[in-house]
């Protein structure tokens, strides 16, 4: 059964889980700052596709991946650590790179044909003003639930916002403080199952900064 998409962007932001209070109501978020006060980075995502890559002797499997370039017009210098997940709603949440094996990384960097394109780990450190110091990355993630109608892609890193919200738990009667980080959303509907798509592009149905 589906879980509805309320649910499904909720088990994604992992609050509760995170914070081990799973008796806790679900804390909602903040709104960003619609003028932003902190450091900010102009982000450009592509579309997210779909690869096949032989992984040795586990044969052929599956990998969702996207390209973006991100611009520094903040006015300072930056050191940048950006951070991606990927949610779908079947309930999964994948960290970009994670059970991704070198290998995979490599092929896809090879098909991509693009000599300044990075991947998650060379793109890390600073990144200076100007148009002509934008960075292009690759990101990647394993796919699990072939058959998913909805995911969501939430990339950190790119803004210095945070916004702090302290709540008391109900059962121990304990003050806890979370901290959301402005976070960029985008979500993708898929219909069909992965697994016959190619590398036909996935479009984005809406994209926004969140508080996450």
């Amino acid at each position: 059964m589906k879980m509805s998409r309320t649910r499904w962007l909720a088990a994604a932001v992992s609050v509760v889980a995170a914070l081990g209070v799973m008796a806790m109501a679900p804390i909602r978020p903040p709104e960003p700052d619609p003028l932003p006060q902190r450091w900010q980075l102009d982000l450009d995502i592509g579309p997210l596709r779909v690869a096949s890559v032989d992984v040795g002797d586990a044969g052929p499997r599956l990998f969702y991946y996207l390209t973006y370039r991100v611009t520094n017009n903040s006015g300072q210098d930056l050191q940048f650590a950006p951070v991606f997940e990927l949610g779908t709603d079947e309930g999964e949440l994948f960290r970009a790179g994670r059970d991704v094996p070198r290998t995979v990384r490599l092929e896809l960097l090879r098909r991509l044909d693009n000599p300044l394109l990075e991947d998650q780990i060379s793109i890390l450190g600073p990144i200076l003003q100007g148009k002509e110091n934008a960075k292009d990355g690759l990101v990647i993630w394993p796919v699990g639930d072939a058959d998913v109608d909805e995911i969501a892609v939430y990339a950190a890193g790119f803004s210095g916002e945070t916004a702090k919200v302290t709540f008391t738990n109900p059962d121990t009667g304990e003050e806890k403080t979370i901290t959301f980080r402005k976070t960029y959303m985008v979500r993708y509907d898929v219909p069909g199952s992965l697994e016959r798509r190619g590398a036909k592009p996935i479009k984005p149905k809406a994209q926004r900064w969140i508080m996450r």
